[in-house]
C-alpha cells in the first residue's frame, strides 16, 4: 500500500519499539470503542422496540384491574431489556407486596414507599443503560494524546538518527516525520467515531431517562386513583 510514495508496511517495518507499542494501544482501544458501541445500540434498539409493545399491553392489565396479569407480563423474558418493564414492575411488586401482607400502612406511607420502590428502579436502570458510555469518552478524549505521543516519539528518533549519522535536509528526516504522523492520524481515527458514538448514545439514554420519568408519573398517578 503506497502513500505519498511512501511504503506503509516498510513504515512499519522501520518503526521502533515505542511508536509500535503506541499503535497497538490505538487499535486496542479502537476495537473496545467498537465493542463498546455495537452492544449498546443493540441493547438500545431491543429496549426501544420491546417498551413499544410493552407499555400497551401492562396499561390496559391496569386499566381492566388485573395488577397479577401486569407483574407476569413485565416478569416476561419478551421484555427483559425494556426499560419501562423494569422501572413499573418494581413499583407493581411493592404495591402487591404491601397488599399481601397488609402491612397496616395508611394510604400516604402506601404510596411513598411504592414511589421509592420505583425511584430506585429508575436509578439502576438507567445506571445500567450507561453502562460503558464513560469508556467511549475517555476513548474519544485521550486518543489523540496517545497518537500524538507516538508521533513525539517518532520526532525524536528522527532527530537522533540525524545527529548519529550527521546527514541533514528535508530528505533525511522525510520518512522519520512521515512515520511519527501516522501515530497522530491514528490517534484521530480512534477518537472520532467514539466521540460521535458517546454523543449519540448520551442522547438515547436522555429519551429513556425521559420515558421512564413518565412512566413512574403514570404509575403513582394510577396508584393514587386505586387508593383513592
Amino acid at each position: 500500500m503506497e502513500s505519498g510514495g511512501l511504503n506503509l508496511i516498510e513504515m512499519w517495518g522501520t518503526m521502533g519499539f515505542v511508536a509500535k507499542a503506541v499503535a497497538f494501544v490505538l487499535f486496542f482501544m479502537s476495537m473496545w470503542s467498537i465493542g463498546v458501541a455495537v452492544e449498546r445500540i443493540y441493547t438500545f434498539v431491543q429496549a426501544k422496540n420491546q417498551s413499544k409493545v410493552y407499555a400497551p399491553q401492562v396499561a390496559k392489565h391496569l386499566k381492566d384491574g388485573r395488577l397479577k396479569d401486569a407483574i407476569a407480563i413485565s416478569t416476561n423474558k419478551n421484555y427483559r431489556y425494556s426499560h419501562l418493564a423494569k422501572v413499573v414492575l418494581a413499583g407493581l411488586q411493592e404495591y402487591q407486596f404491601q397488599q399481601d401482607n397488609a402491612g397496616g400502612l395508611s394510604r400516604e406511607e402506601l404510596l411513598d414507599t411504592v414511589r421509592r420502590s420505583i425511584q430506585r428502579a429508575t436509578a439502576l436502570t438507567a445506571n445500567d443503560l450507561k453502562k460503558g458510555i464513560s469508556a467511549l469518552a475517555t476513548i474519544g478524549a485521550t486518543a489523540p494524546f496517545v497518537g500524538l505521543l507516538g508521533t513525539v516519539v517518532g520526532v525524536i528518533n528522527a532527530f537522533t538518527g540525524i545527529a548519529s549519522t550527521g546527514s541533514g535536509g528535508i530528505g533525511a528526516v522525510s520518512a522519520g516525520i512521515a512515520e511519527a504522523l501516522v501515530e497522530t492520524a491514528l490517534g484521530l481515527l480512534v477518537a472520532i467515531p467514539a466521540v460521535w458514538f458517546y454523543n449519540y448514545l448520551t442522547g438515547r439514554i436522555e429519551y429513556f431517562n425521559v420515558e421512564m420519568d413518565n412512566s413512574s408519573s403514570e404509575l403513582v398517578d394510577y396508584f393514587i386513583k386505586k387508593t383513592a
